[in-house]
């Protein structure tokens, strides 16, 4: 109906499923039983991806902490498809695979992911700059549609708190009530921030300025670096999940992304320890050239020993900086 009324009066409208169910029948179609919704708000990259940046295991951020999980959101859309999740106690999810990427929505912060924090807390307040650096990597390097956090893009400190007002005094009482229930299942101590309180407003709202100064600035400009390479490469710009692959690996936290095929591929290598990790990867044998090294002086990083291009047989041995992501692409050997 949404769709047809759109069309009446000559305007887009995209339908988006803000669900934690894992159902794909929100947005198949109606041959496959589904209800043809346009796009699908994917929690569980999210999940995976907070869980390896901050080590946080309480609430439902028990079910991931392995860097596979992130892969599979890669690859597959939903990491639960229809797998045992202990913090439901039950199976969850359905088969997402064979669903284009266009039909999922990514972000590594959101309104709800933030605003239901017992402090709002944002996630600059969490992490390191290079683990911010490495999250808009992840995000904006996938095949899926990206969603920014108004303010992420800058690394915006201020909270963004749970507010509200209402004039129904027992409206106001049921939600401070029910905001104090809702962290039951979390550790944190202490009790969230009056909802009704005009300062709870106040603390919340943006400082764009901050977008002009220092570490914002550099973070701005990153942003805007990977929107470019997103838009203008065309293995980034292919947003499909044809010749695409991941693959994880366990314990060193590494996580390597392939897009694309032939001359026009790329492959992303992300290193989720704080740690700098030495190692042998496998990458297709090609000549490779570095595009992006969120860990060199330019983006504030503490400076990369990763040459700009690199020879592979099959396999390379490179040294990742701590918290980083590098993106090369396959290019014709130098004549030198």
């Amino acid at each position: 109906a949404v769709h047809t009324r759109a069309a009446d009066l000559n305007r887009q409208i995209y339908l988006m499923a803000e669900s934690d169910l894992n159902d794909s029948r929100f947005i198949r179609s109606r041959e496959q039983s589904g209800f043809e919704l346009d796009v699908h708000w994917n929690d569980d990259f999210h999940h995976a991806l907070h869980r390896l940046l901050t080590g946080e295991t309480d609430g439902y951020y028990q079910d991931y902490g392995d860097v596979a999980h992130l892969a599979k959101a890669y690859t597959d859309g939903f990491i639960y498809t229809g797998e045992y999740s202990p913090y439901r106690e039950r199976c969850r999810g359905s088969a997402s695979r064979d669903i284009c990427p266009t039909r999922f929505l990514v972000f590594d912060q959101n309104h709800d992911q933030v605003g239901n924090r017992l402090y709002g807390e944002r996630l600059s307040a969490l992490v390191s700059f290079e683990a911010l650096k490495l999250a808009a990597a992840a995000t904006l390097l996938s095949p899926n549609i990206p969603l920014l956090f108004m303010g992420e893009e800058y690394g915006e400190i201020a909270p963004f708190q749970y507010f509200v007002s209402h004039w129904d005094q027992n409206l106001i009482e049921a939600v401070r009530h029910g905001r104090k229930a809702e962290f039951a299942g979390f550790v944190w101590e202490g009790d969230p921030p009056d909802p009704q309180s005009e300062e709870t407003f106040k603390r919340s709202r943006p400082n764009r300025q901050l977008r002009q100064e220092g570490r914002h600035r550099v973070l701005y400009e990153f942003y805007r670096e990977l929107i470019r390479l997103r838009r203008q490469h065309p293995a980034l710009a292919q947003l499909s999940k044809d010749n695409l692959a991941a693959a994880s690996f366990e314990p060193d936290k590494i996580l390597l992304l392939q897009r694309g095929a032939a001359a026009n591929q790329v492959c992303v290598l992300f290193n989720f320890s704080p740690a700098a990790i030495t190692r042998v990867l496998p990458l297709p044998r090609d000549c490779w050239r570095k595009l992006l090294d969120s860990g060199e002086a330019r983006w504030y990083g503490a400076g990369s020993t990763i040459p700009p291009t690199i020879l592979s047989e099959g396999e390379i041995s490179l040294t990742l900086p701590p918290s980083a992501a590098v993106l090369f692409e396959t290019a014709p050997p130098s004549s030198s």
